[in-house]
């Protein structure tokens, strides 16, 4: 049993919402509710984490607002391009410590736990009718300075929010690239037994 969605193939049971999501470079610039953003960011703080420590953090500007060019300026070249042109940029961030009365030690699963919540809200924001698109071209030893992250966090990645814009905006050699793509198969990414 296969459905068909956005010329993607997956088994008829794959969540829709899951299927649908894509990650466009062309975004109209339109302005995003806070309510909006505060529903995604609200979607992502139910994902799981270890103990529930829920070791995350998202650092977002909205287009316009007063930090919006020192978000931007912490991208590389070729995303600062696109990015531009998104609703609001968010940077993930994880707490790499597990922190109680007791004392604080290494938090292993800070990095998979903050990818769930960026997943969680990957998908809300699908459910809102926005796009997102996740990115690591970030200026990484830089940007931790200007975005104020703690020498005991890690900055993960970047995405931004908004709503799917024309094509033509993109630079040529995008414009071919700007459609939702395959995905390897399961028997491809799960294996029953060990990795040898």
């Amino acid at each position: 049993m296969t459905a068909q969605s956005l010329g993607r193939t997956a088994h008829a049971k794959v969540e829709k919402l899951i299927v649908d999501r894509w990650s466009p470079r062309a975004f109209d610039g339109s302005a995003i509710p806070q309510e909006d953003l505060d529903v995604i960011f609200e979607a992502a703080g139910w994902a799981p984490s270890a103990y529930n420590v829920q070791p995350w953090t998202f650092l977002y500007a909205v287009k316009g607002d007063a930090n919006w060019d020192l978000f931007l300026s912490q991208l590389i070249d070729f995303n600062k391009g696109w990015a531009q042109s998104a609703s609001a940029l968010v940077f993930v961030v994880s707490d790499t410590q597990m922190r109680s009365e007791k004392g604080n030690s290494d938090n292993y699963s800070a990095s998979f736990d903050a990818g769930a919540a960026w997943m969680a809200a990957a998908l809300q924001a699908q459910a809102l009718g926005y796009h997102t698109h996740g990115m690591t071209g970030i200026k990484f030893g830089e940007a931790e300075a200007a975005l104020g992250v703690p020498a005991d966090h890690r900055l993960e990645a970047a995405f931004v929010i908004g709503k799917i814009g024309d094509k033509a905006t993109l630079p040529d050699y995008l414009q071919d690239r700007e459609a939702p793509v395959g995905r390897k198969a399961a028997s491809e990414i799960a294996r029953a037994g060990t990795f040898a």
